[in-house]
């Protein structure tokens, strides 16, 4: 066992790079939530992301063009839930837990002519003067650009849901679907743009695994991040900069056990591996006592009266 062999500043630079996936799903499914619906797919818009991002990436040799149709691909899978809840007024997890599962099946056959390939490279932006810091360099200004999009995002929303009328329509319809409706308000509108937003951040996320964490496409390499990022935003109690800070620890989790891992701590790697979802396990039920911040609306249909 040899701990000196863990750079701490490699290791808060890499806990970044881990936590941009469950940030990127995290965020669109929070916007779902406030809008009052659960699609618990998240896992499969993630991995048909992953597949569609890196598919396009390697076809036309941009990485910008990979993300672009992730989250294109994502949105599409979101569309399902959409006809299927908001059209066809299916039950809400039911609808959620099929969409894991077909997007899961989707892109292990889209991915069959992808194992093996190398996606083209995403490039690291280098700030002169500020890259080149000691300690601040690495960990603040040597990524990627899509890692400072995720964050990006978040402010967005954040401002979005706190500042704007959009924003308030989009929590009045979550908080009480049928007061909102009798106002005027486009609930099912509304709660389609909600959707298709969080397929896209979903897609996104998915596509940042297989051509910048991992570049590369396996089967199922998603391995549970779209039920972490579920987790995550009750952990962040609806509230978007809670997302950040909480896809930051279980980041950490993640790679921390991995460095753990290398330096051959004496613990099965197993026990290791499971780290991130006992985790994840315990900050549920920890959380589950307190209901007062969920959406009221969140997971229950909605009937247009006429």
């Amino acid at each position: 066992m040899d701990l000196s062999a863990i750079n701490p500043v490699l290791l808060i630079a890499s806990l970044m790079v881990a936590a941009t996936p469950l940030l990127l799903a995290a965020i669109g499914e929070l916007v779902v939530e406030r809008a009052g619906v659960l699609n618990l797919g998240v896992e499969g818009m993630m991995i048909v992301g992953a597949i569609s991002g890196f598919a396009i990436a390697v076809e036309t040799g941009s990485p910008w063009l990979g993300f672009l149709g992730a989250a294109v691909g994502g949105a599409l899978l979101s569309l399902l839930f959409v006809i299927l809840t908001q059209v066809a007024l299916a039950n809400q997890v039911a609808s959620g837990l099929s969409l894991t599962l077909f997007g899961l099946g989707l892109s292990s056959l889209m991915g069959q002519r992808y194992v093996g390939v190398k996606p083209p490279q995403m490039p690291d932006i280098h700030i002169p003067g500020l890259s080149d810091l000691p300690v601040l360099g690495p960990i603040l200004f040597s990524h990627d650009l899509m890692l400072y999009l995720g964050v990006g995002i978040i402010a967005a929303v954040w401002a979005v849901l706190k500042y704007t009328r959009a924003g308030l329509i989009l929590r009045a319809v979550g908080e009480n679907h049928d007061a909102a409706h009798a106002l005027g308000y486009k609930v099912v509108r509304i709660r389609i743009a909600a959707i298709l937003f969080g397929g896209a951040c979903a897609g996104l996320g998915g596509a940042y695994i297989s051509l910048i964490r991992v570049p590369q496409w396996t089967e199922g390499m998603t391995a549970g991040v779209g039920w972490i990022a579920l987790a995550l935003v009750v952990f962040a109690s609806w509230k978007p900069w809670r997302v950040l800070l909480g896809a930051y620890l279980f980041g950490g989790v993640t790679v921390v056990q991995l460095n753990l891992q290398a330096a051959g701590v004496a613990i099965p790697v197993e026990y290791l591996a499971m780290s991130p979802y006992l985790v994840t396990i315990l900050v549920l039920v920890i959380l589950s006592a307190d209901k007062s911040s969920a959406p009221a609306s969140l997971g229950r249909i909605f009937h247009a009266s006429h």
